[in-house]
């Protein structure tokens, strides 16, 4: 569920946490708006995109790159370069929310957020999968998530080998079972 909060006065903090206590917040102050995660200790400013879009974009990624151990804010900052690529390029930026709109438009009432199986979801990225917006995002995805130094111990990846002497003395070797 996302929350919009406009910056108008008169709403208490009670009320501001309550808002906040779903799935995700959405906040709007001075024009720019901030999702928030309720249940994570994380949020993402937008500029370009509706934040809506990015919420979606955030779901999507899930989806394609399916990692449970793997947190929300990972997927955030995997696709925080769309919002980015679309301040910059208005071609980008039609692509991405033309193509947020028709994920949304498939996927019925309540959006492809609103899906609450991934199975579901999954059925309607394979409607999509051959689209340019299907493979910019999944093709992003490939780089801005996977290099991100934080995920890889999640993986139980070290990271390059070459800086330590490489991977035949530090345990390439250690197979037991053969």
């Amino acid at each position: 569920m996302v929350t919009i909060y406009t910056g108008k006065p008169g709403l208490s903090r009670r009320e501001l946490l309550k808002r906040g206590s779903a799935a995700g917040a959405l906040f709007v102050i001075s024009g720019s708006a901030v999702l928030l995660s309720a249940t994570e200790s994380w949020a993402l400013e937008t500029s370009a995109l509706k934040p809506e879009t990015m919420a979606t974009l955030i779901q999507m990624a899930r989806d394609i790159y399916p990692h449970d151990q793997v947190p929300d804010r990972y997927y955030a900052i995997a696709v925080k370069s769309h919002d980015e690529q679309a301040g910059k390029d208005p071609a980008h930026k039609e692509l991405i929310e033309n193509g947020i709109a028709d994920l949304d438009r498939r996927s019925g009432v309540g959006g492809y957020t609103g899906l609450g199986w991934e199975e579901d979801r999954v059925a309607v990225l394979r409607q999509i999968e051959t689209t340019p917006f299907f493979q910019t995002v999944r093709g992003g995805l490939v780089v801005s998530l996977y290099n991100q130094k934080e995920v890889w111990p999640i993986f139980g990846y070290e990271g390059e080998s070459y800086s330590k002497g490489g991977y035949i003395k530090r345990g390439f070797d250690d197979i037991e079972w053969l």
